[in-house]
């Protein structure tokens, strides 16, 4: 009994503390590399769905600009205007600024300007957009005419009374058959903490079994 009481009154401080935020410094895409697939994206009604596609002769070489630390995969479009998005809510509503990088390797093929953006939208407990950041898309210019993938980063405030962030991954066509925007290592990182998922379940679970053991502690006493 004393077991179970020491358990609820751990789990309740827990969730009482400030510890709840350690989502902080890092990232917090699912599967922003695509190695595995577009598990962790889903795709958005009315646009083709984008792709994990291997690093090769079709896309990008191994030996052609990207991340020094790429697997085997990165993202790619599909059709006239691909789209992928993933919602991460984190149970509770920041009480705070917090700070944070979002960063990416965005790029296309050769002079053509298809192209990716990477986006990110900060909502409220009702689903409000309170803020937003992009980073993309990187043109032919920008590349040099090359074939690849150049690193792009935002840094700024994720503002007090986020509840969800709303990722959004989308690849432009505008020239060829195929749609070569390009995307991978994908990230975002709050480097302030923000509240961990699920921590609002804790503290009522944690109170719950609280007072369940005060009430069998006093059943007990009583007997």
């Amino acid at each position: 009994m004393k077991c179970r009481f020491f358990l609820a009154a751990a789990l309740f401080a827990v969730a009482c503390s400030g510890k709840a935020d350690v989502l902080y410094g890092q990232n917090l895409v699912v599967n922003g590399n695509a190695e595995a697939g577009v598990s962790g994206w889903t795709g958005y009604t009315g646009y083709d769905m984008v792709q994990s596609v291997d690093y090769g002769n079709n896309w990008v070489l191994p030996t052609q600009p990207g991340p020094v630390d790429r697997g085997n995969k990165m993202f790619a479009g599909l059709g006239q205007y691909a789209v992928a998005t993933q919602t991460l809510d984190f149970g509770a509503a920041t009480t705070r600024n917090s700070s944070y990088s979002l960063s990416g390797w965005l790029g296309g093929w050769t002079n053509q300007g298809d192209n990716a953006l990477f986006y990110v939208q900060f909502l409220d407990a009702g689903n409000n957009e309170i803020g937003n950041a992009a980073i993309g898309p990187v043109t032919p210019q920008d590349r040099g005419n090359q074939t690849g993938l150049y690193y792009r980063e935002s840094v700024g405030v994720m503002p007090a009374g986020t509840s969800k962030l709303s990722f959004w991954l989308s690849m432009e066509r505008l020239a060829s058959n195929d749609n070569d925007g390009y995307a991978d290592n994908l990230s975002f990182i709050a480097t302030s903490p923000v509240p961990e998922p699920g921590m609002a379940s804790m503290f009522l679970l944690g109170l719950g079994m609280l007072a369940g053991a005060v009430r069998h502690n006093r059943r007990a006493h009583m007997s």
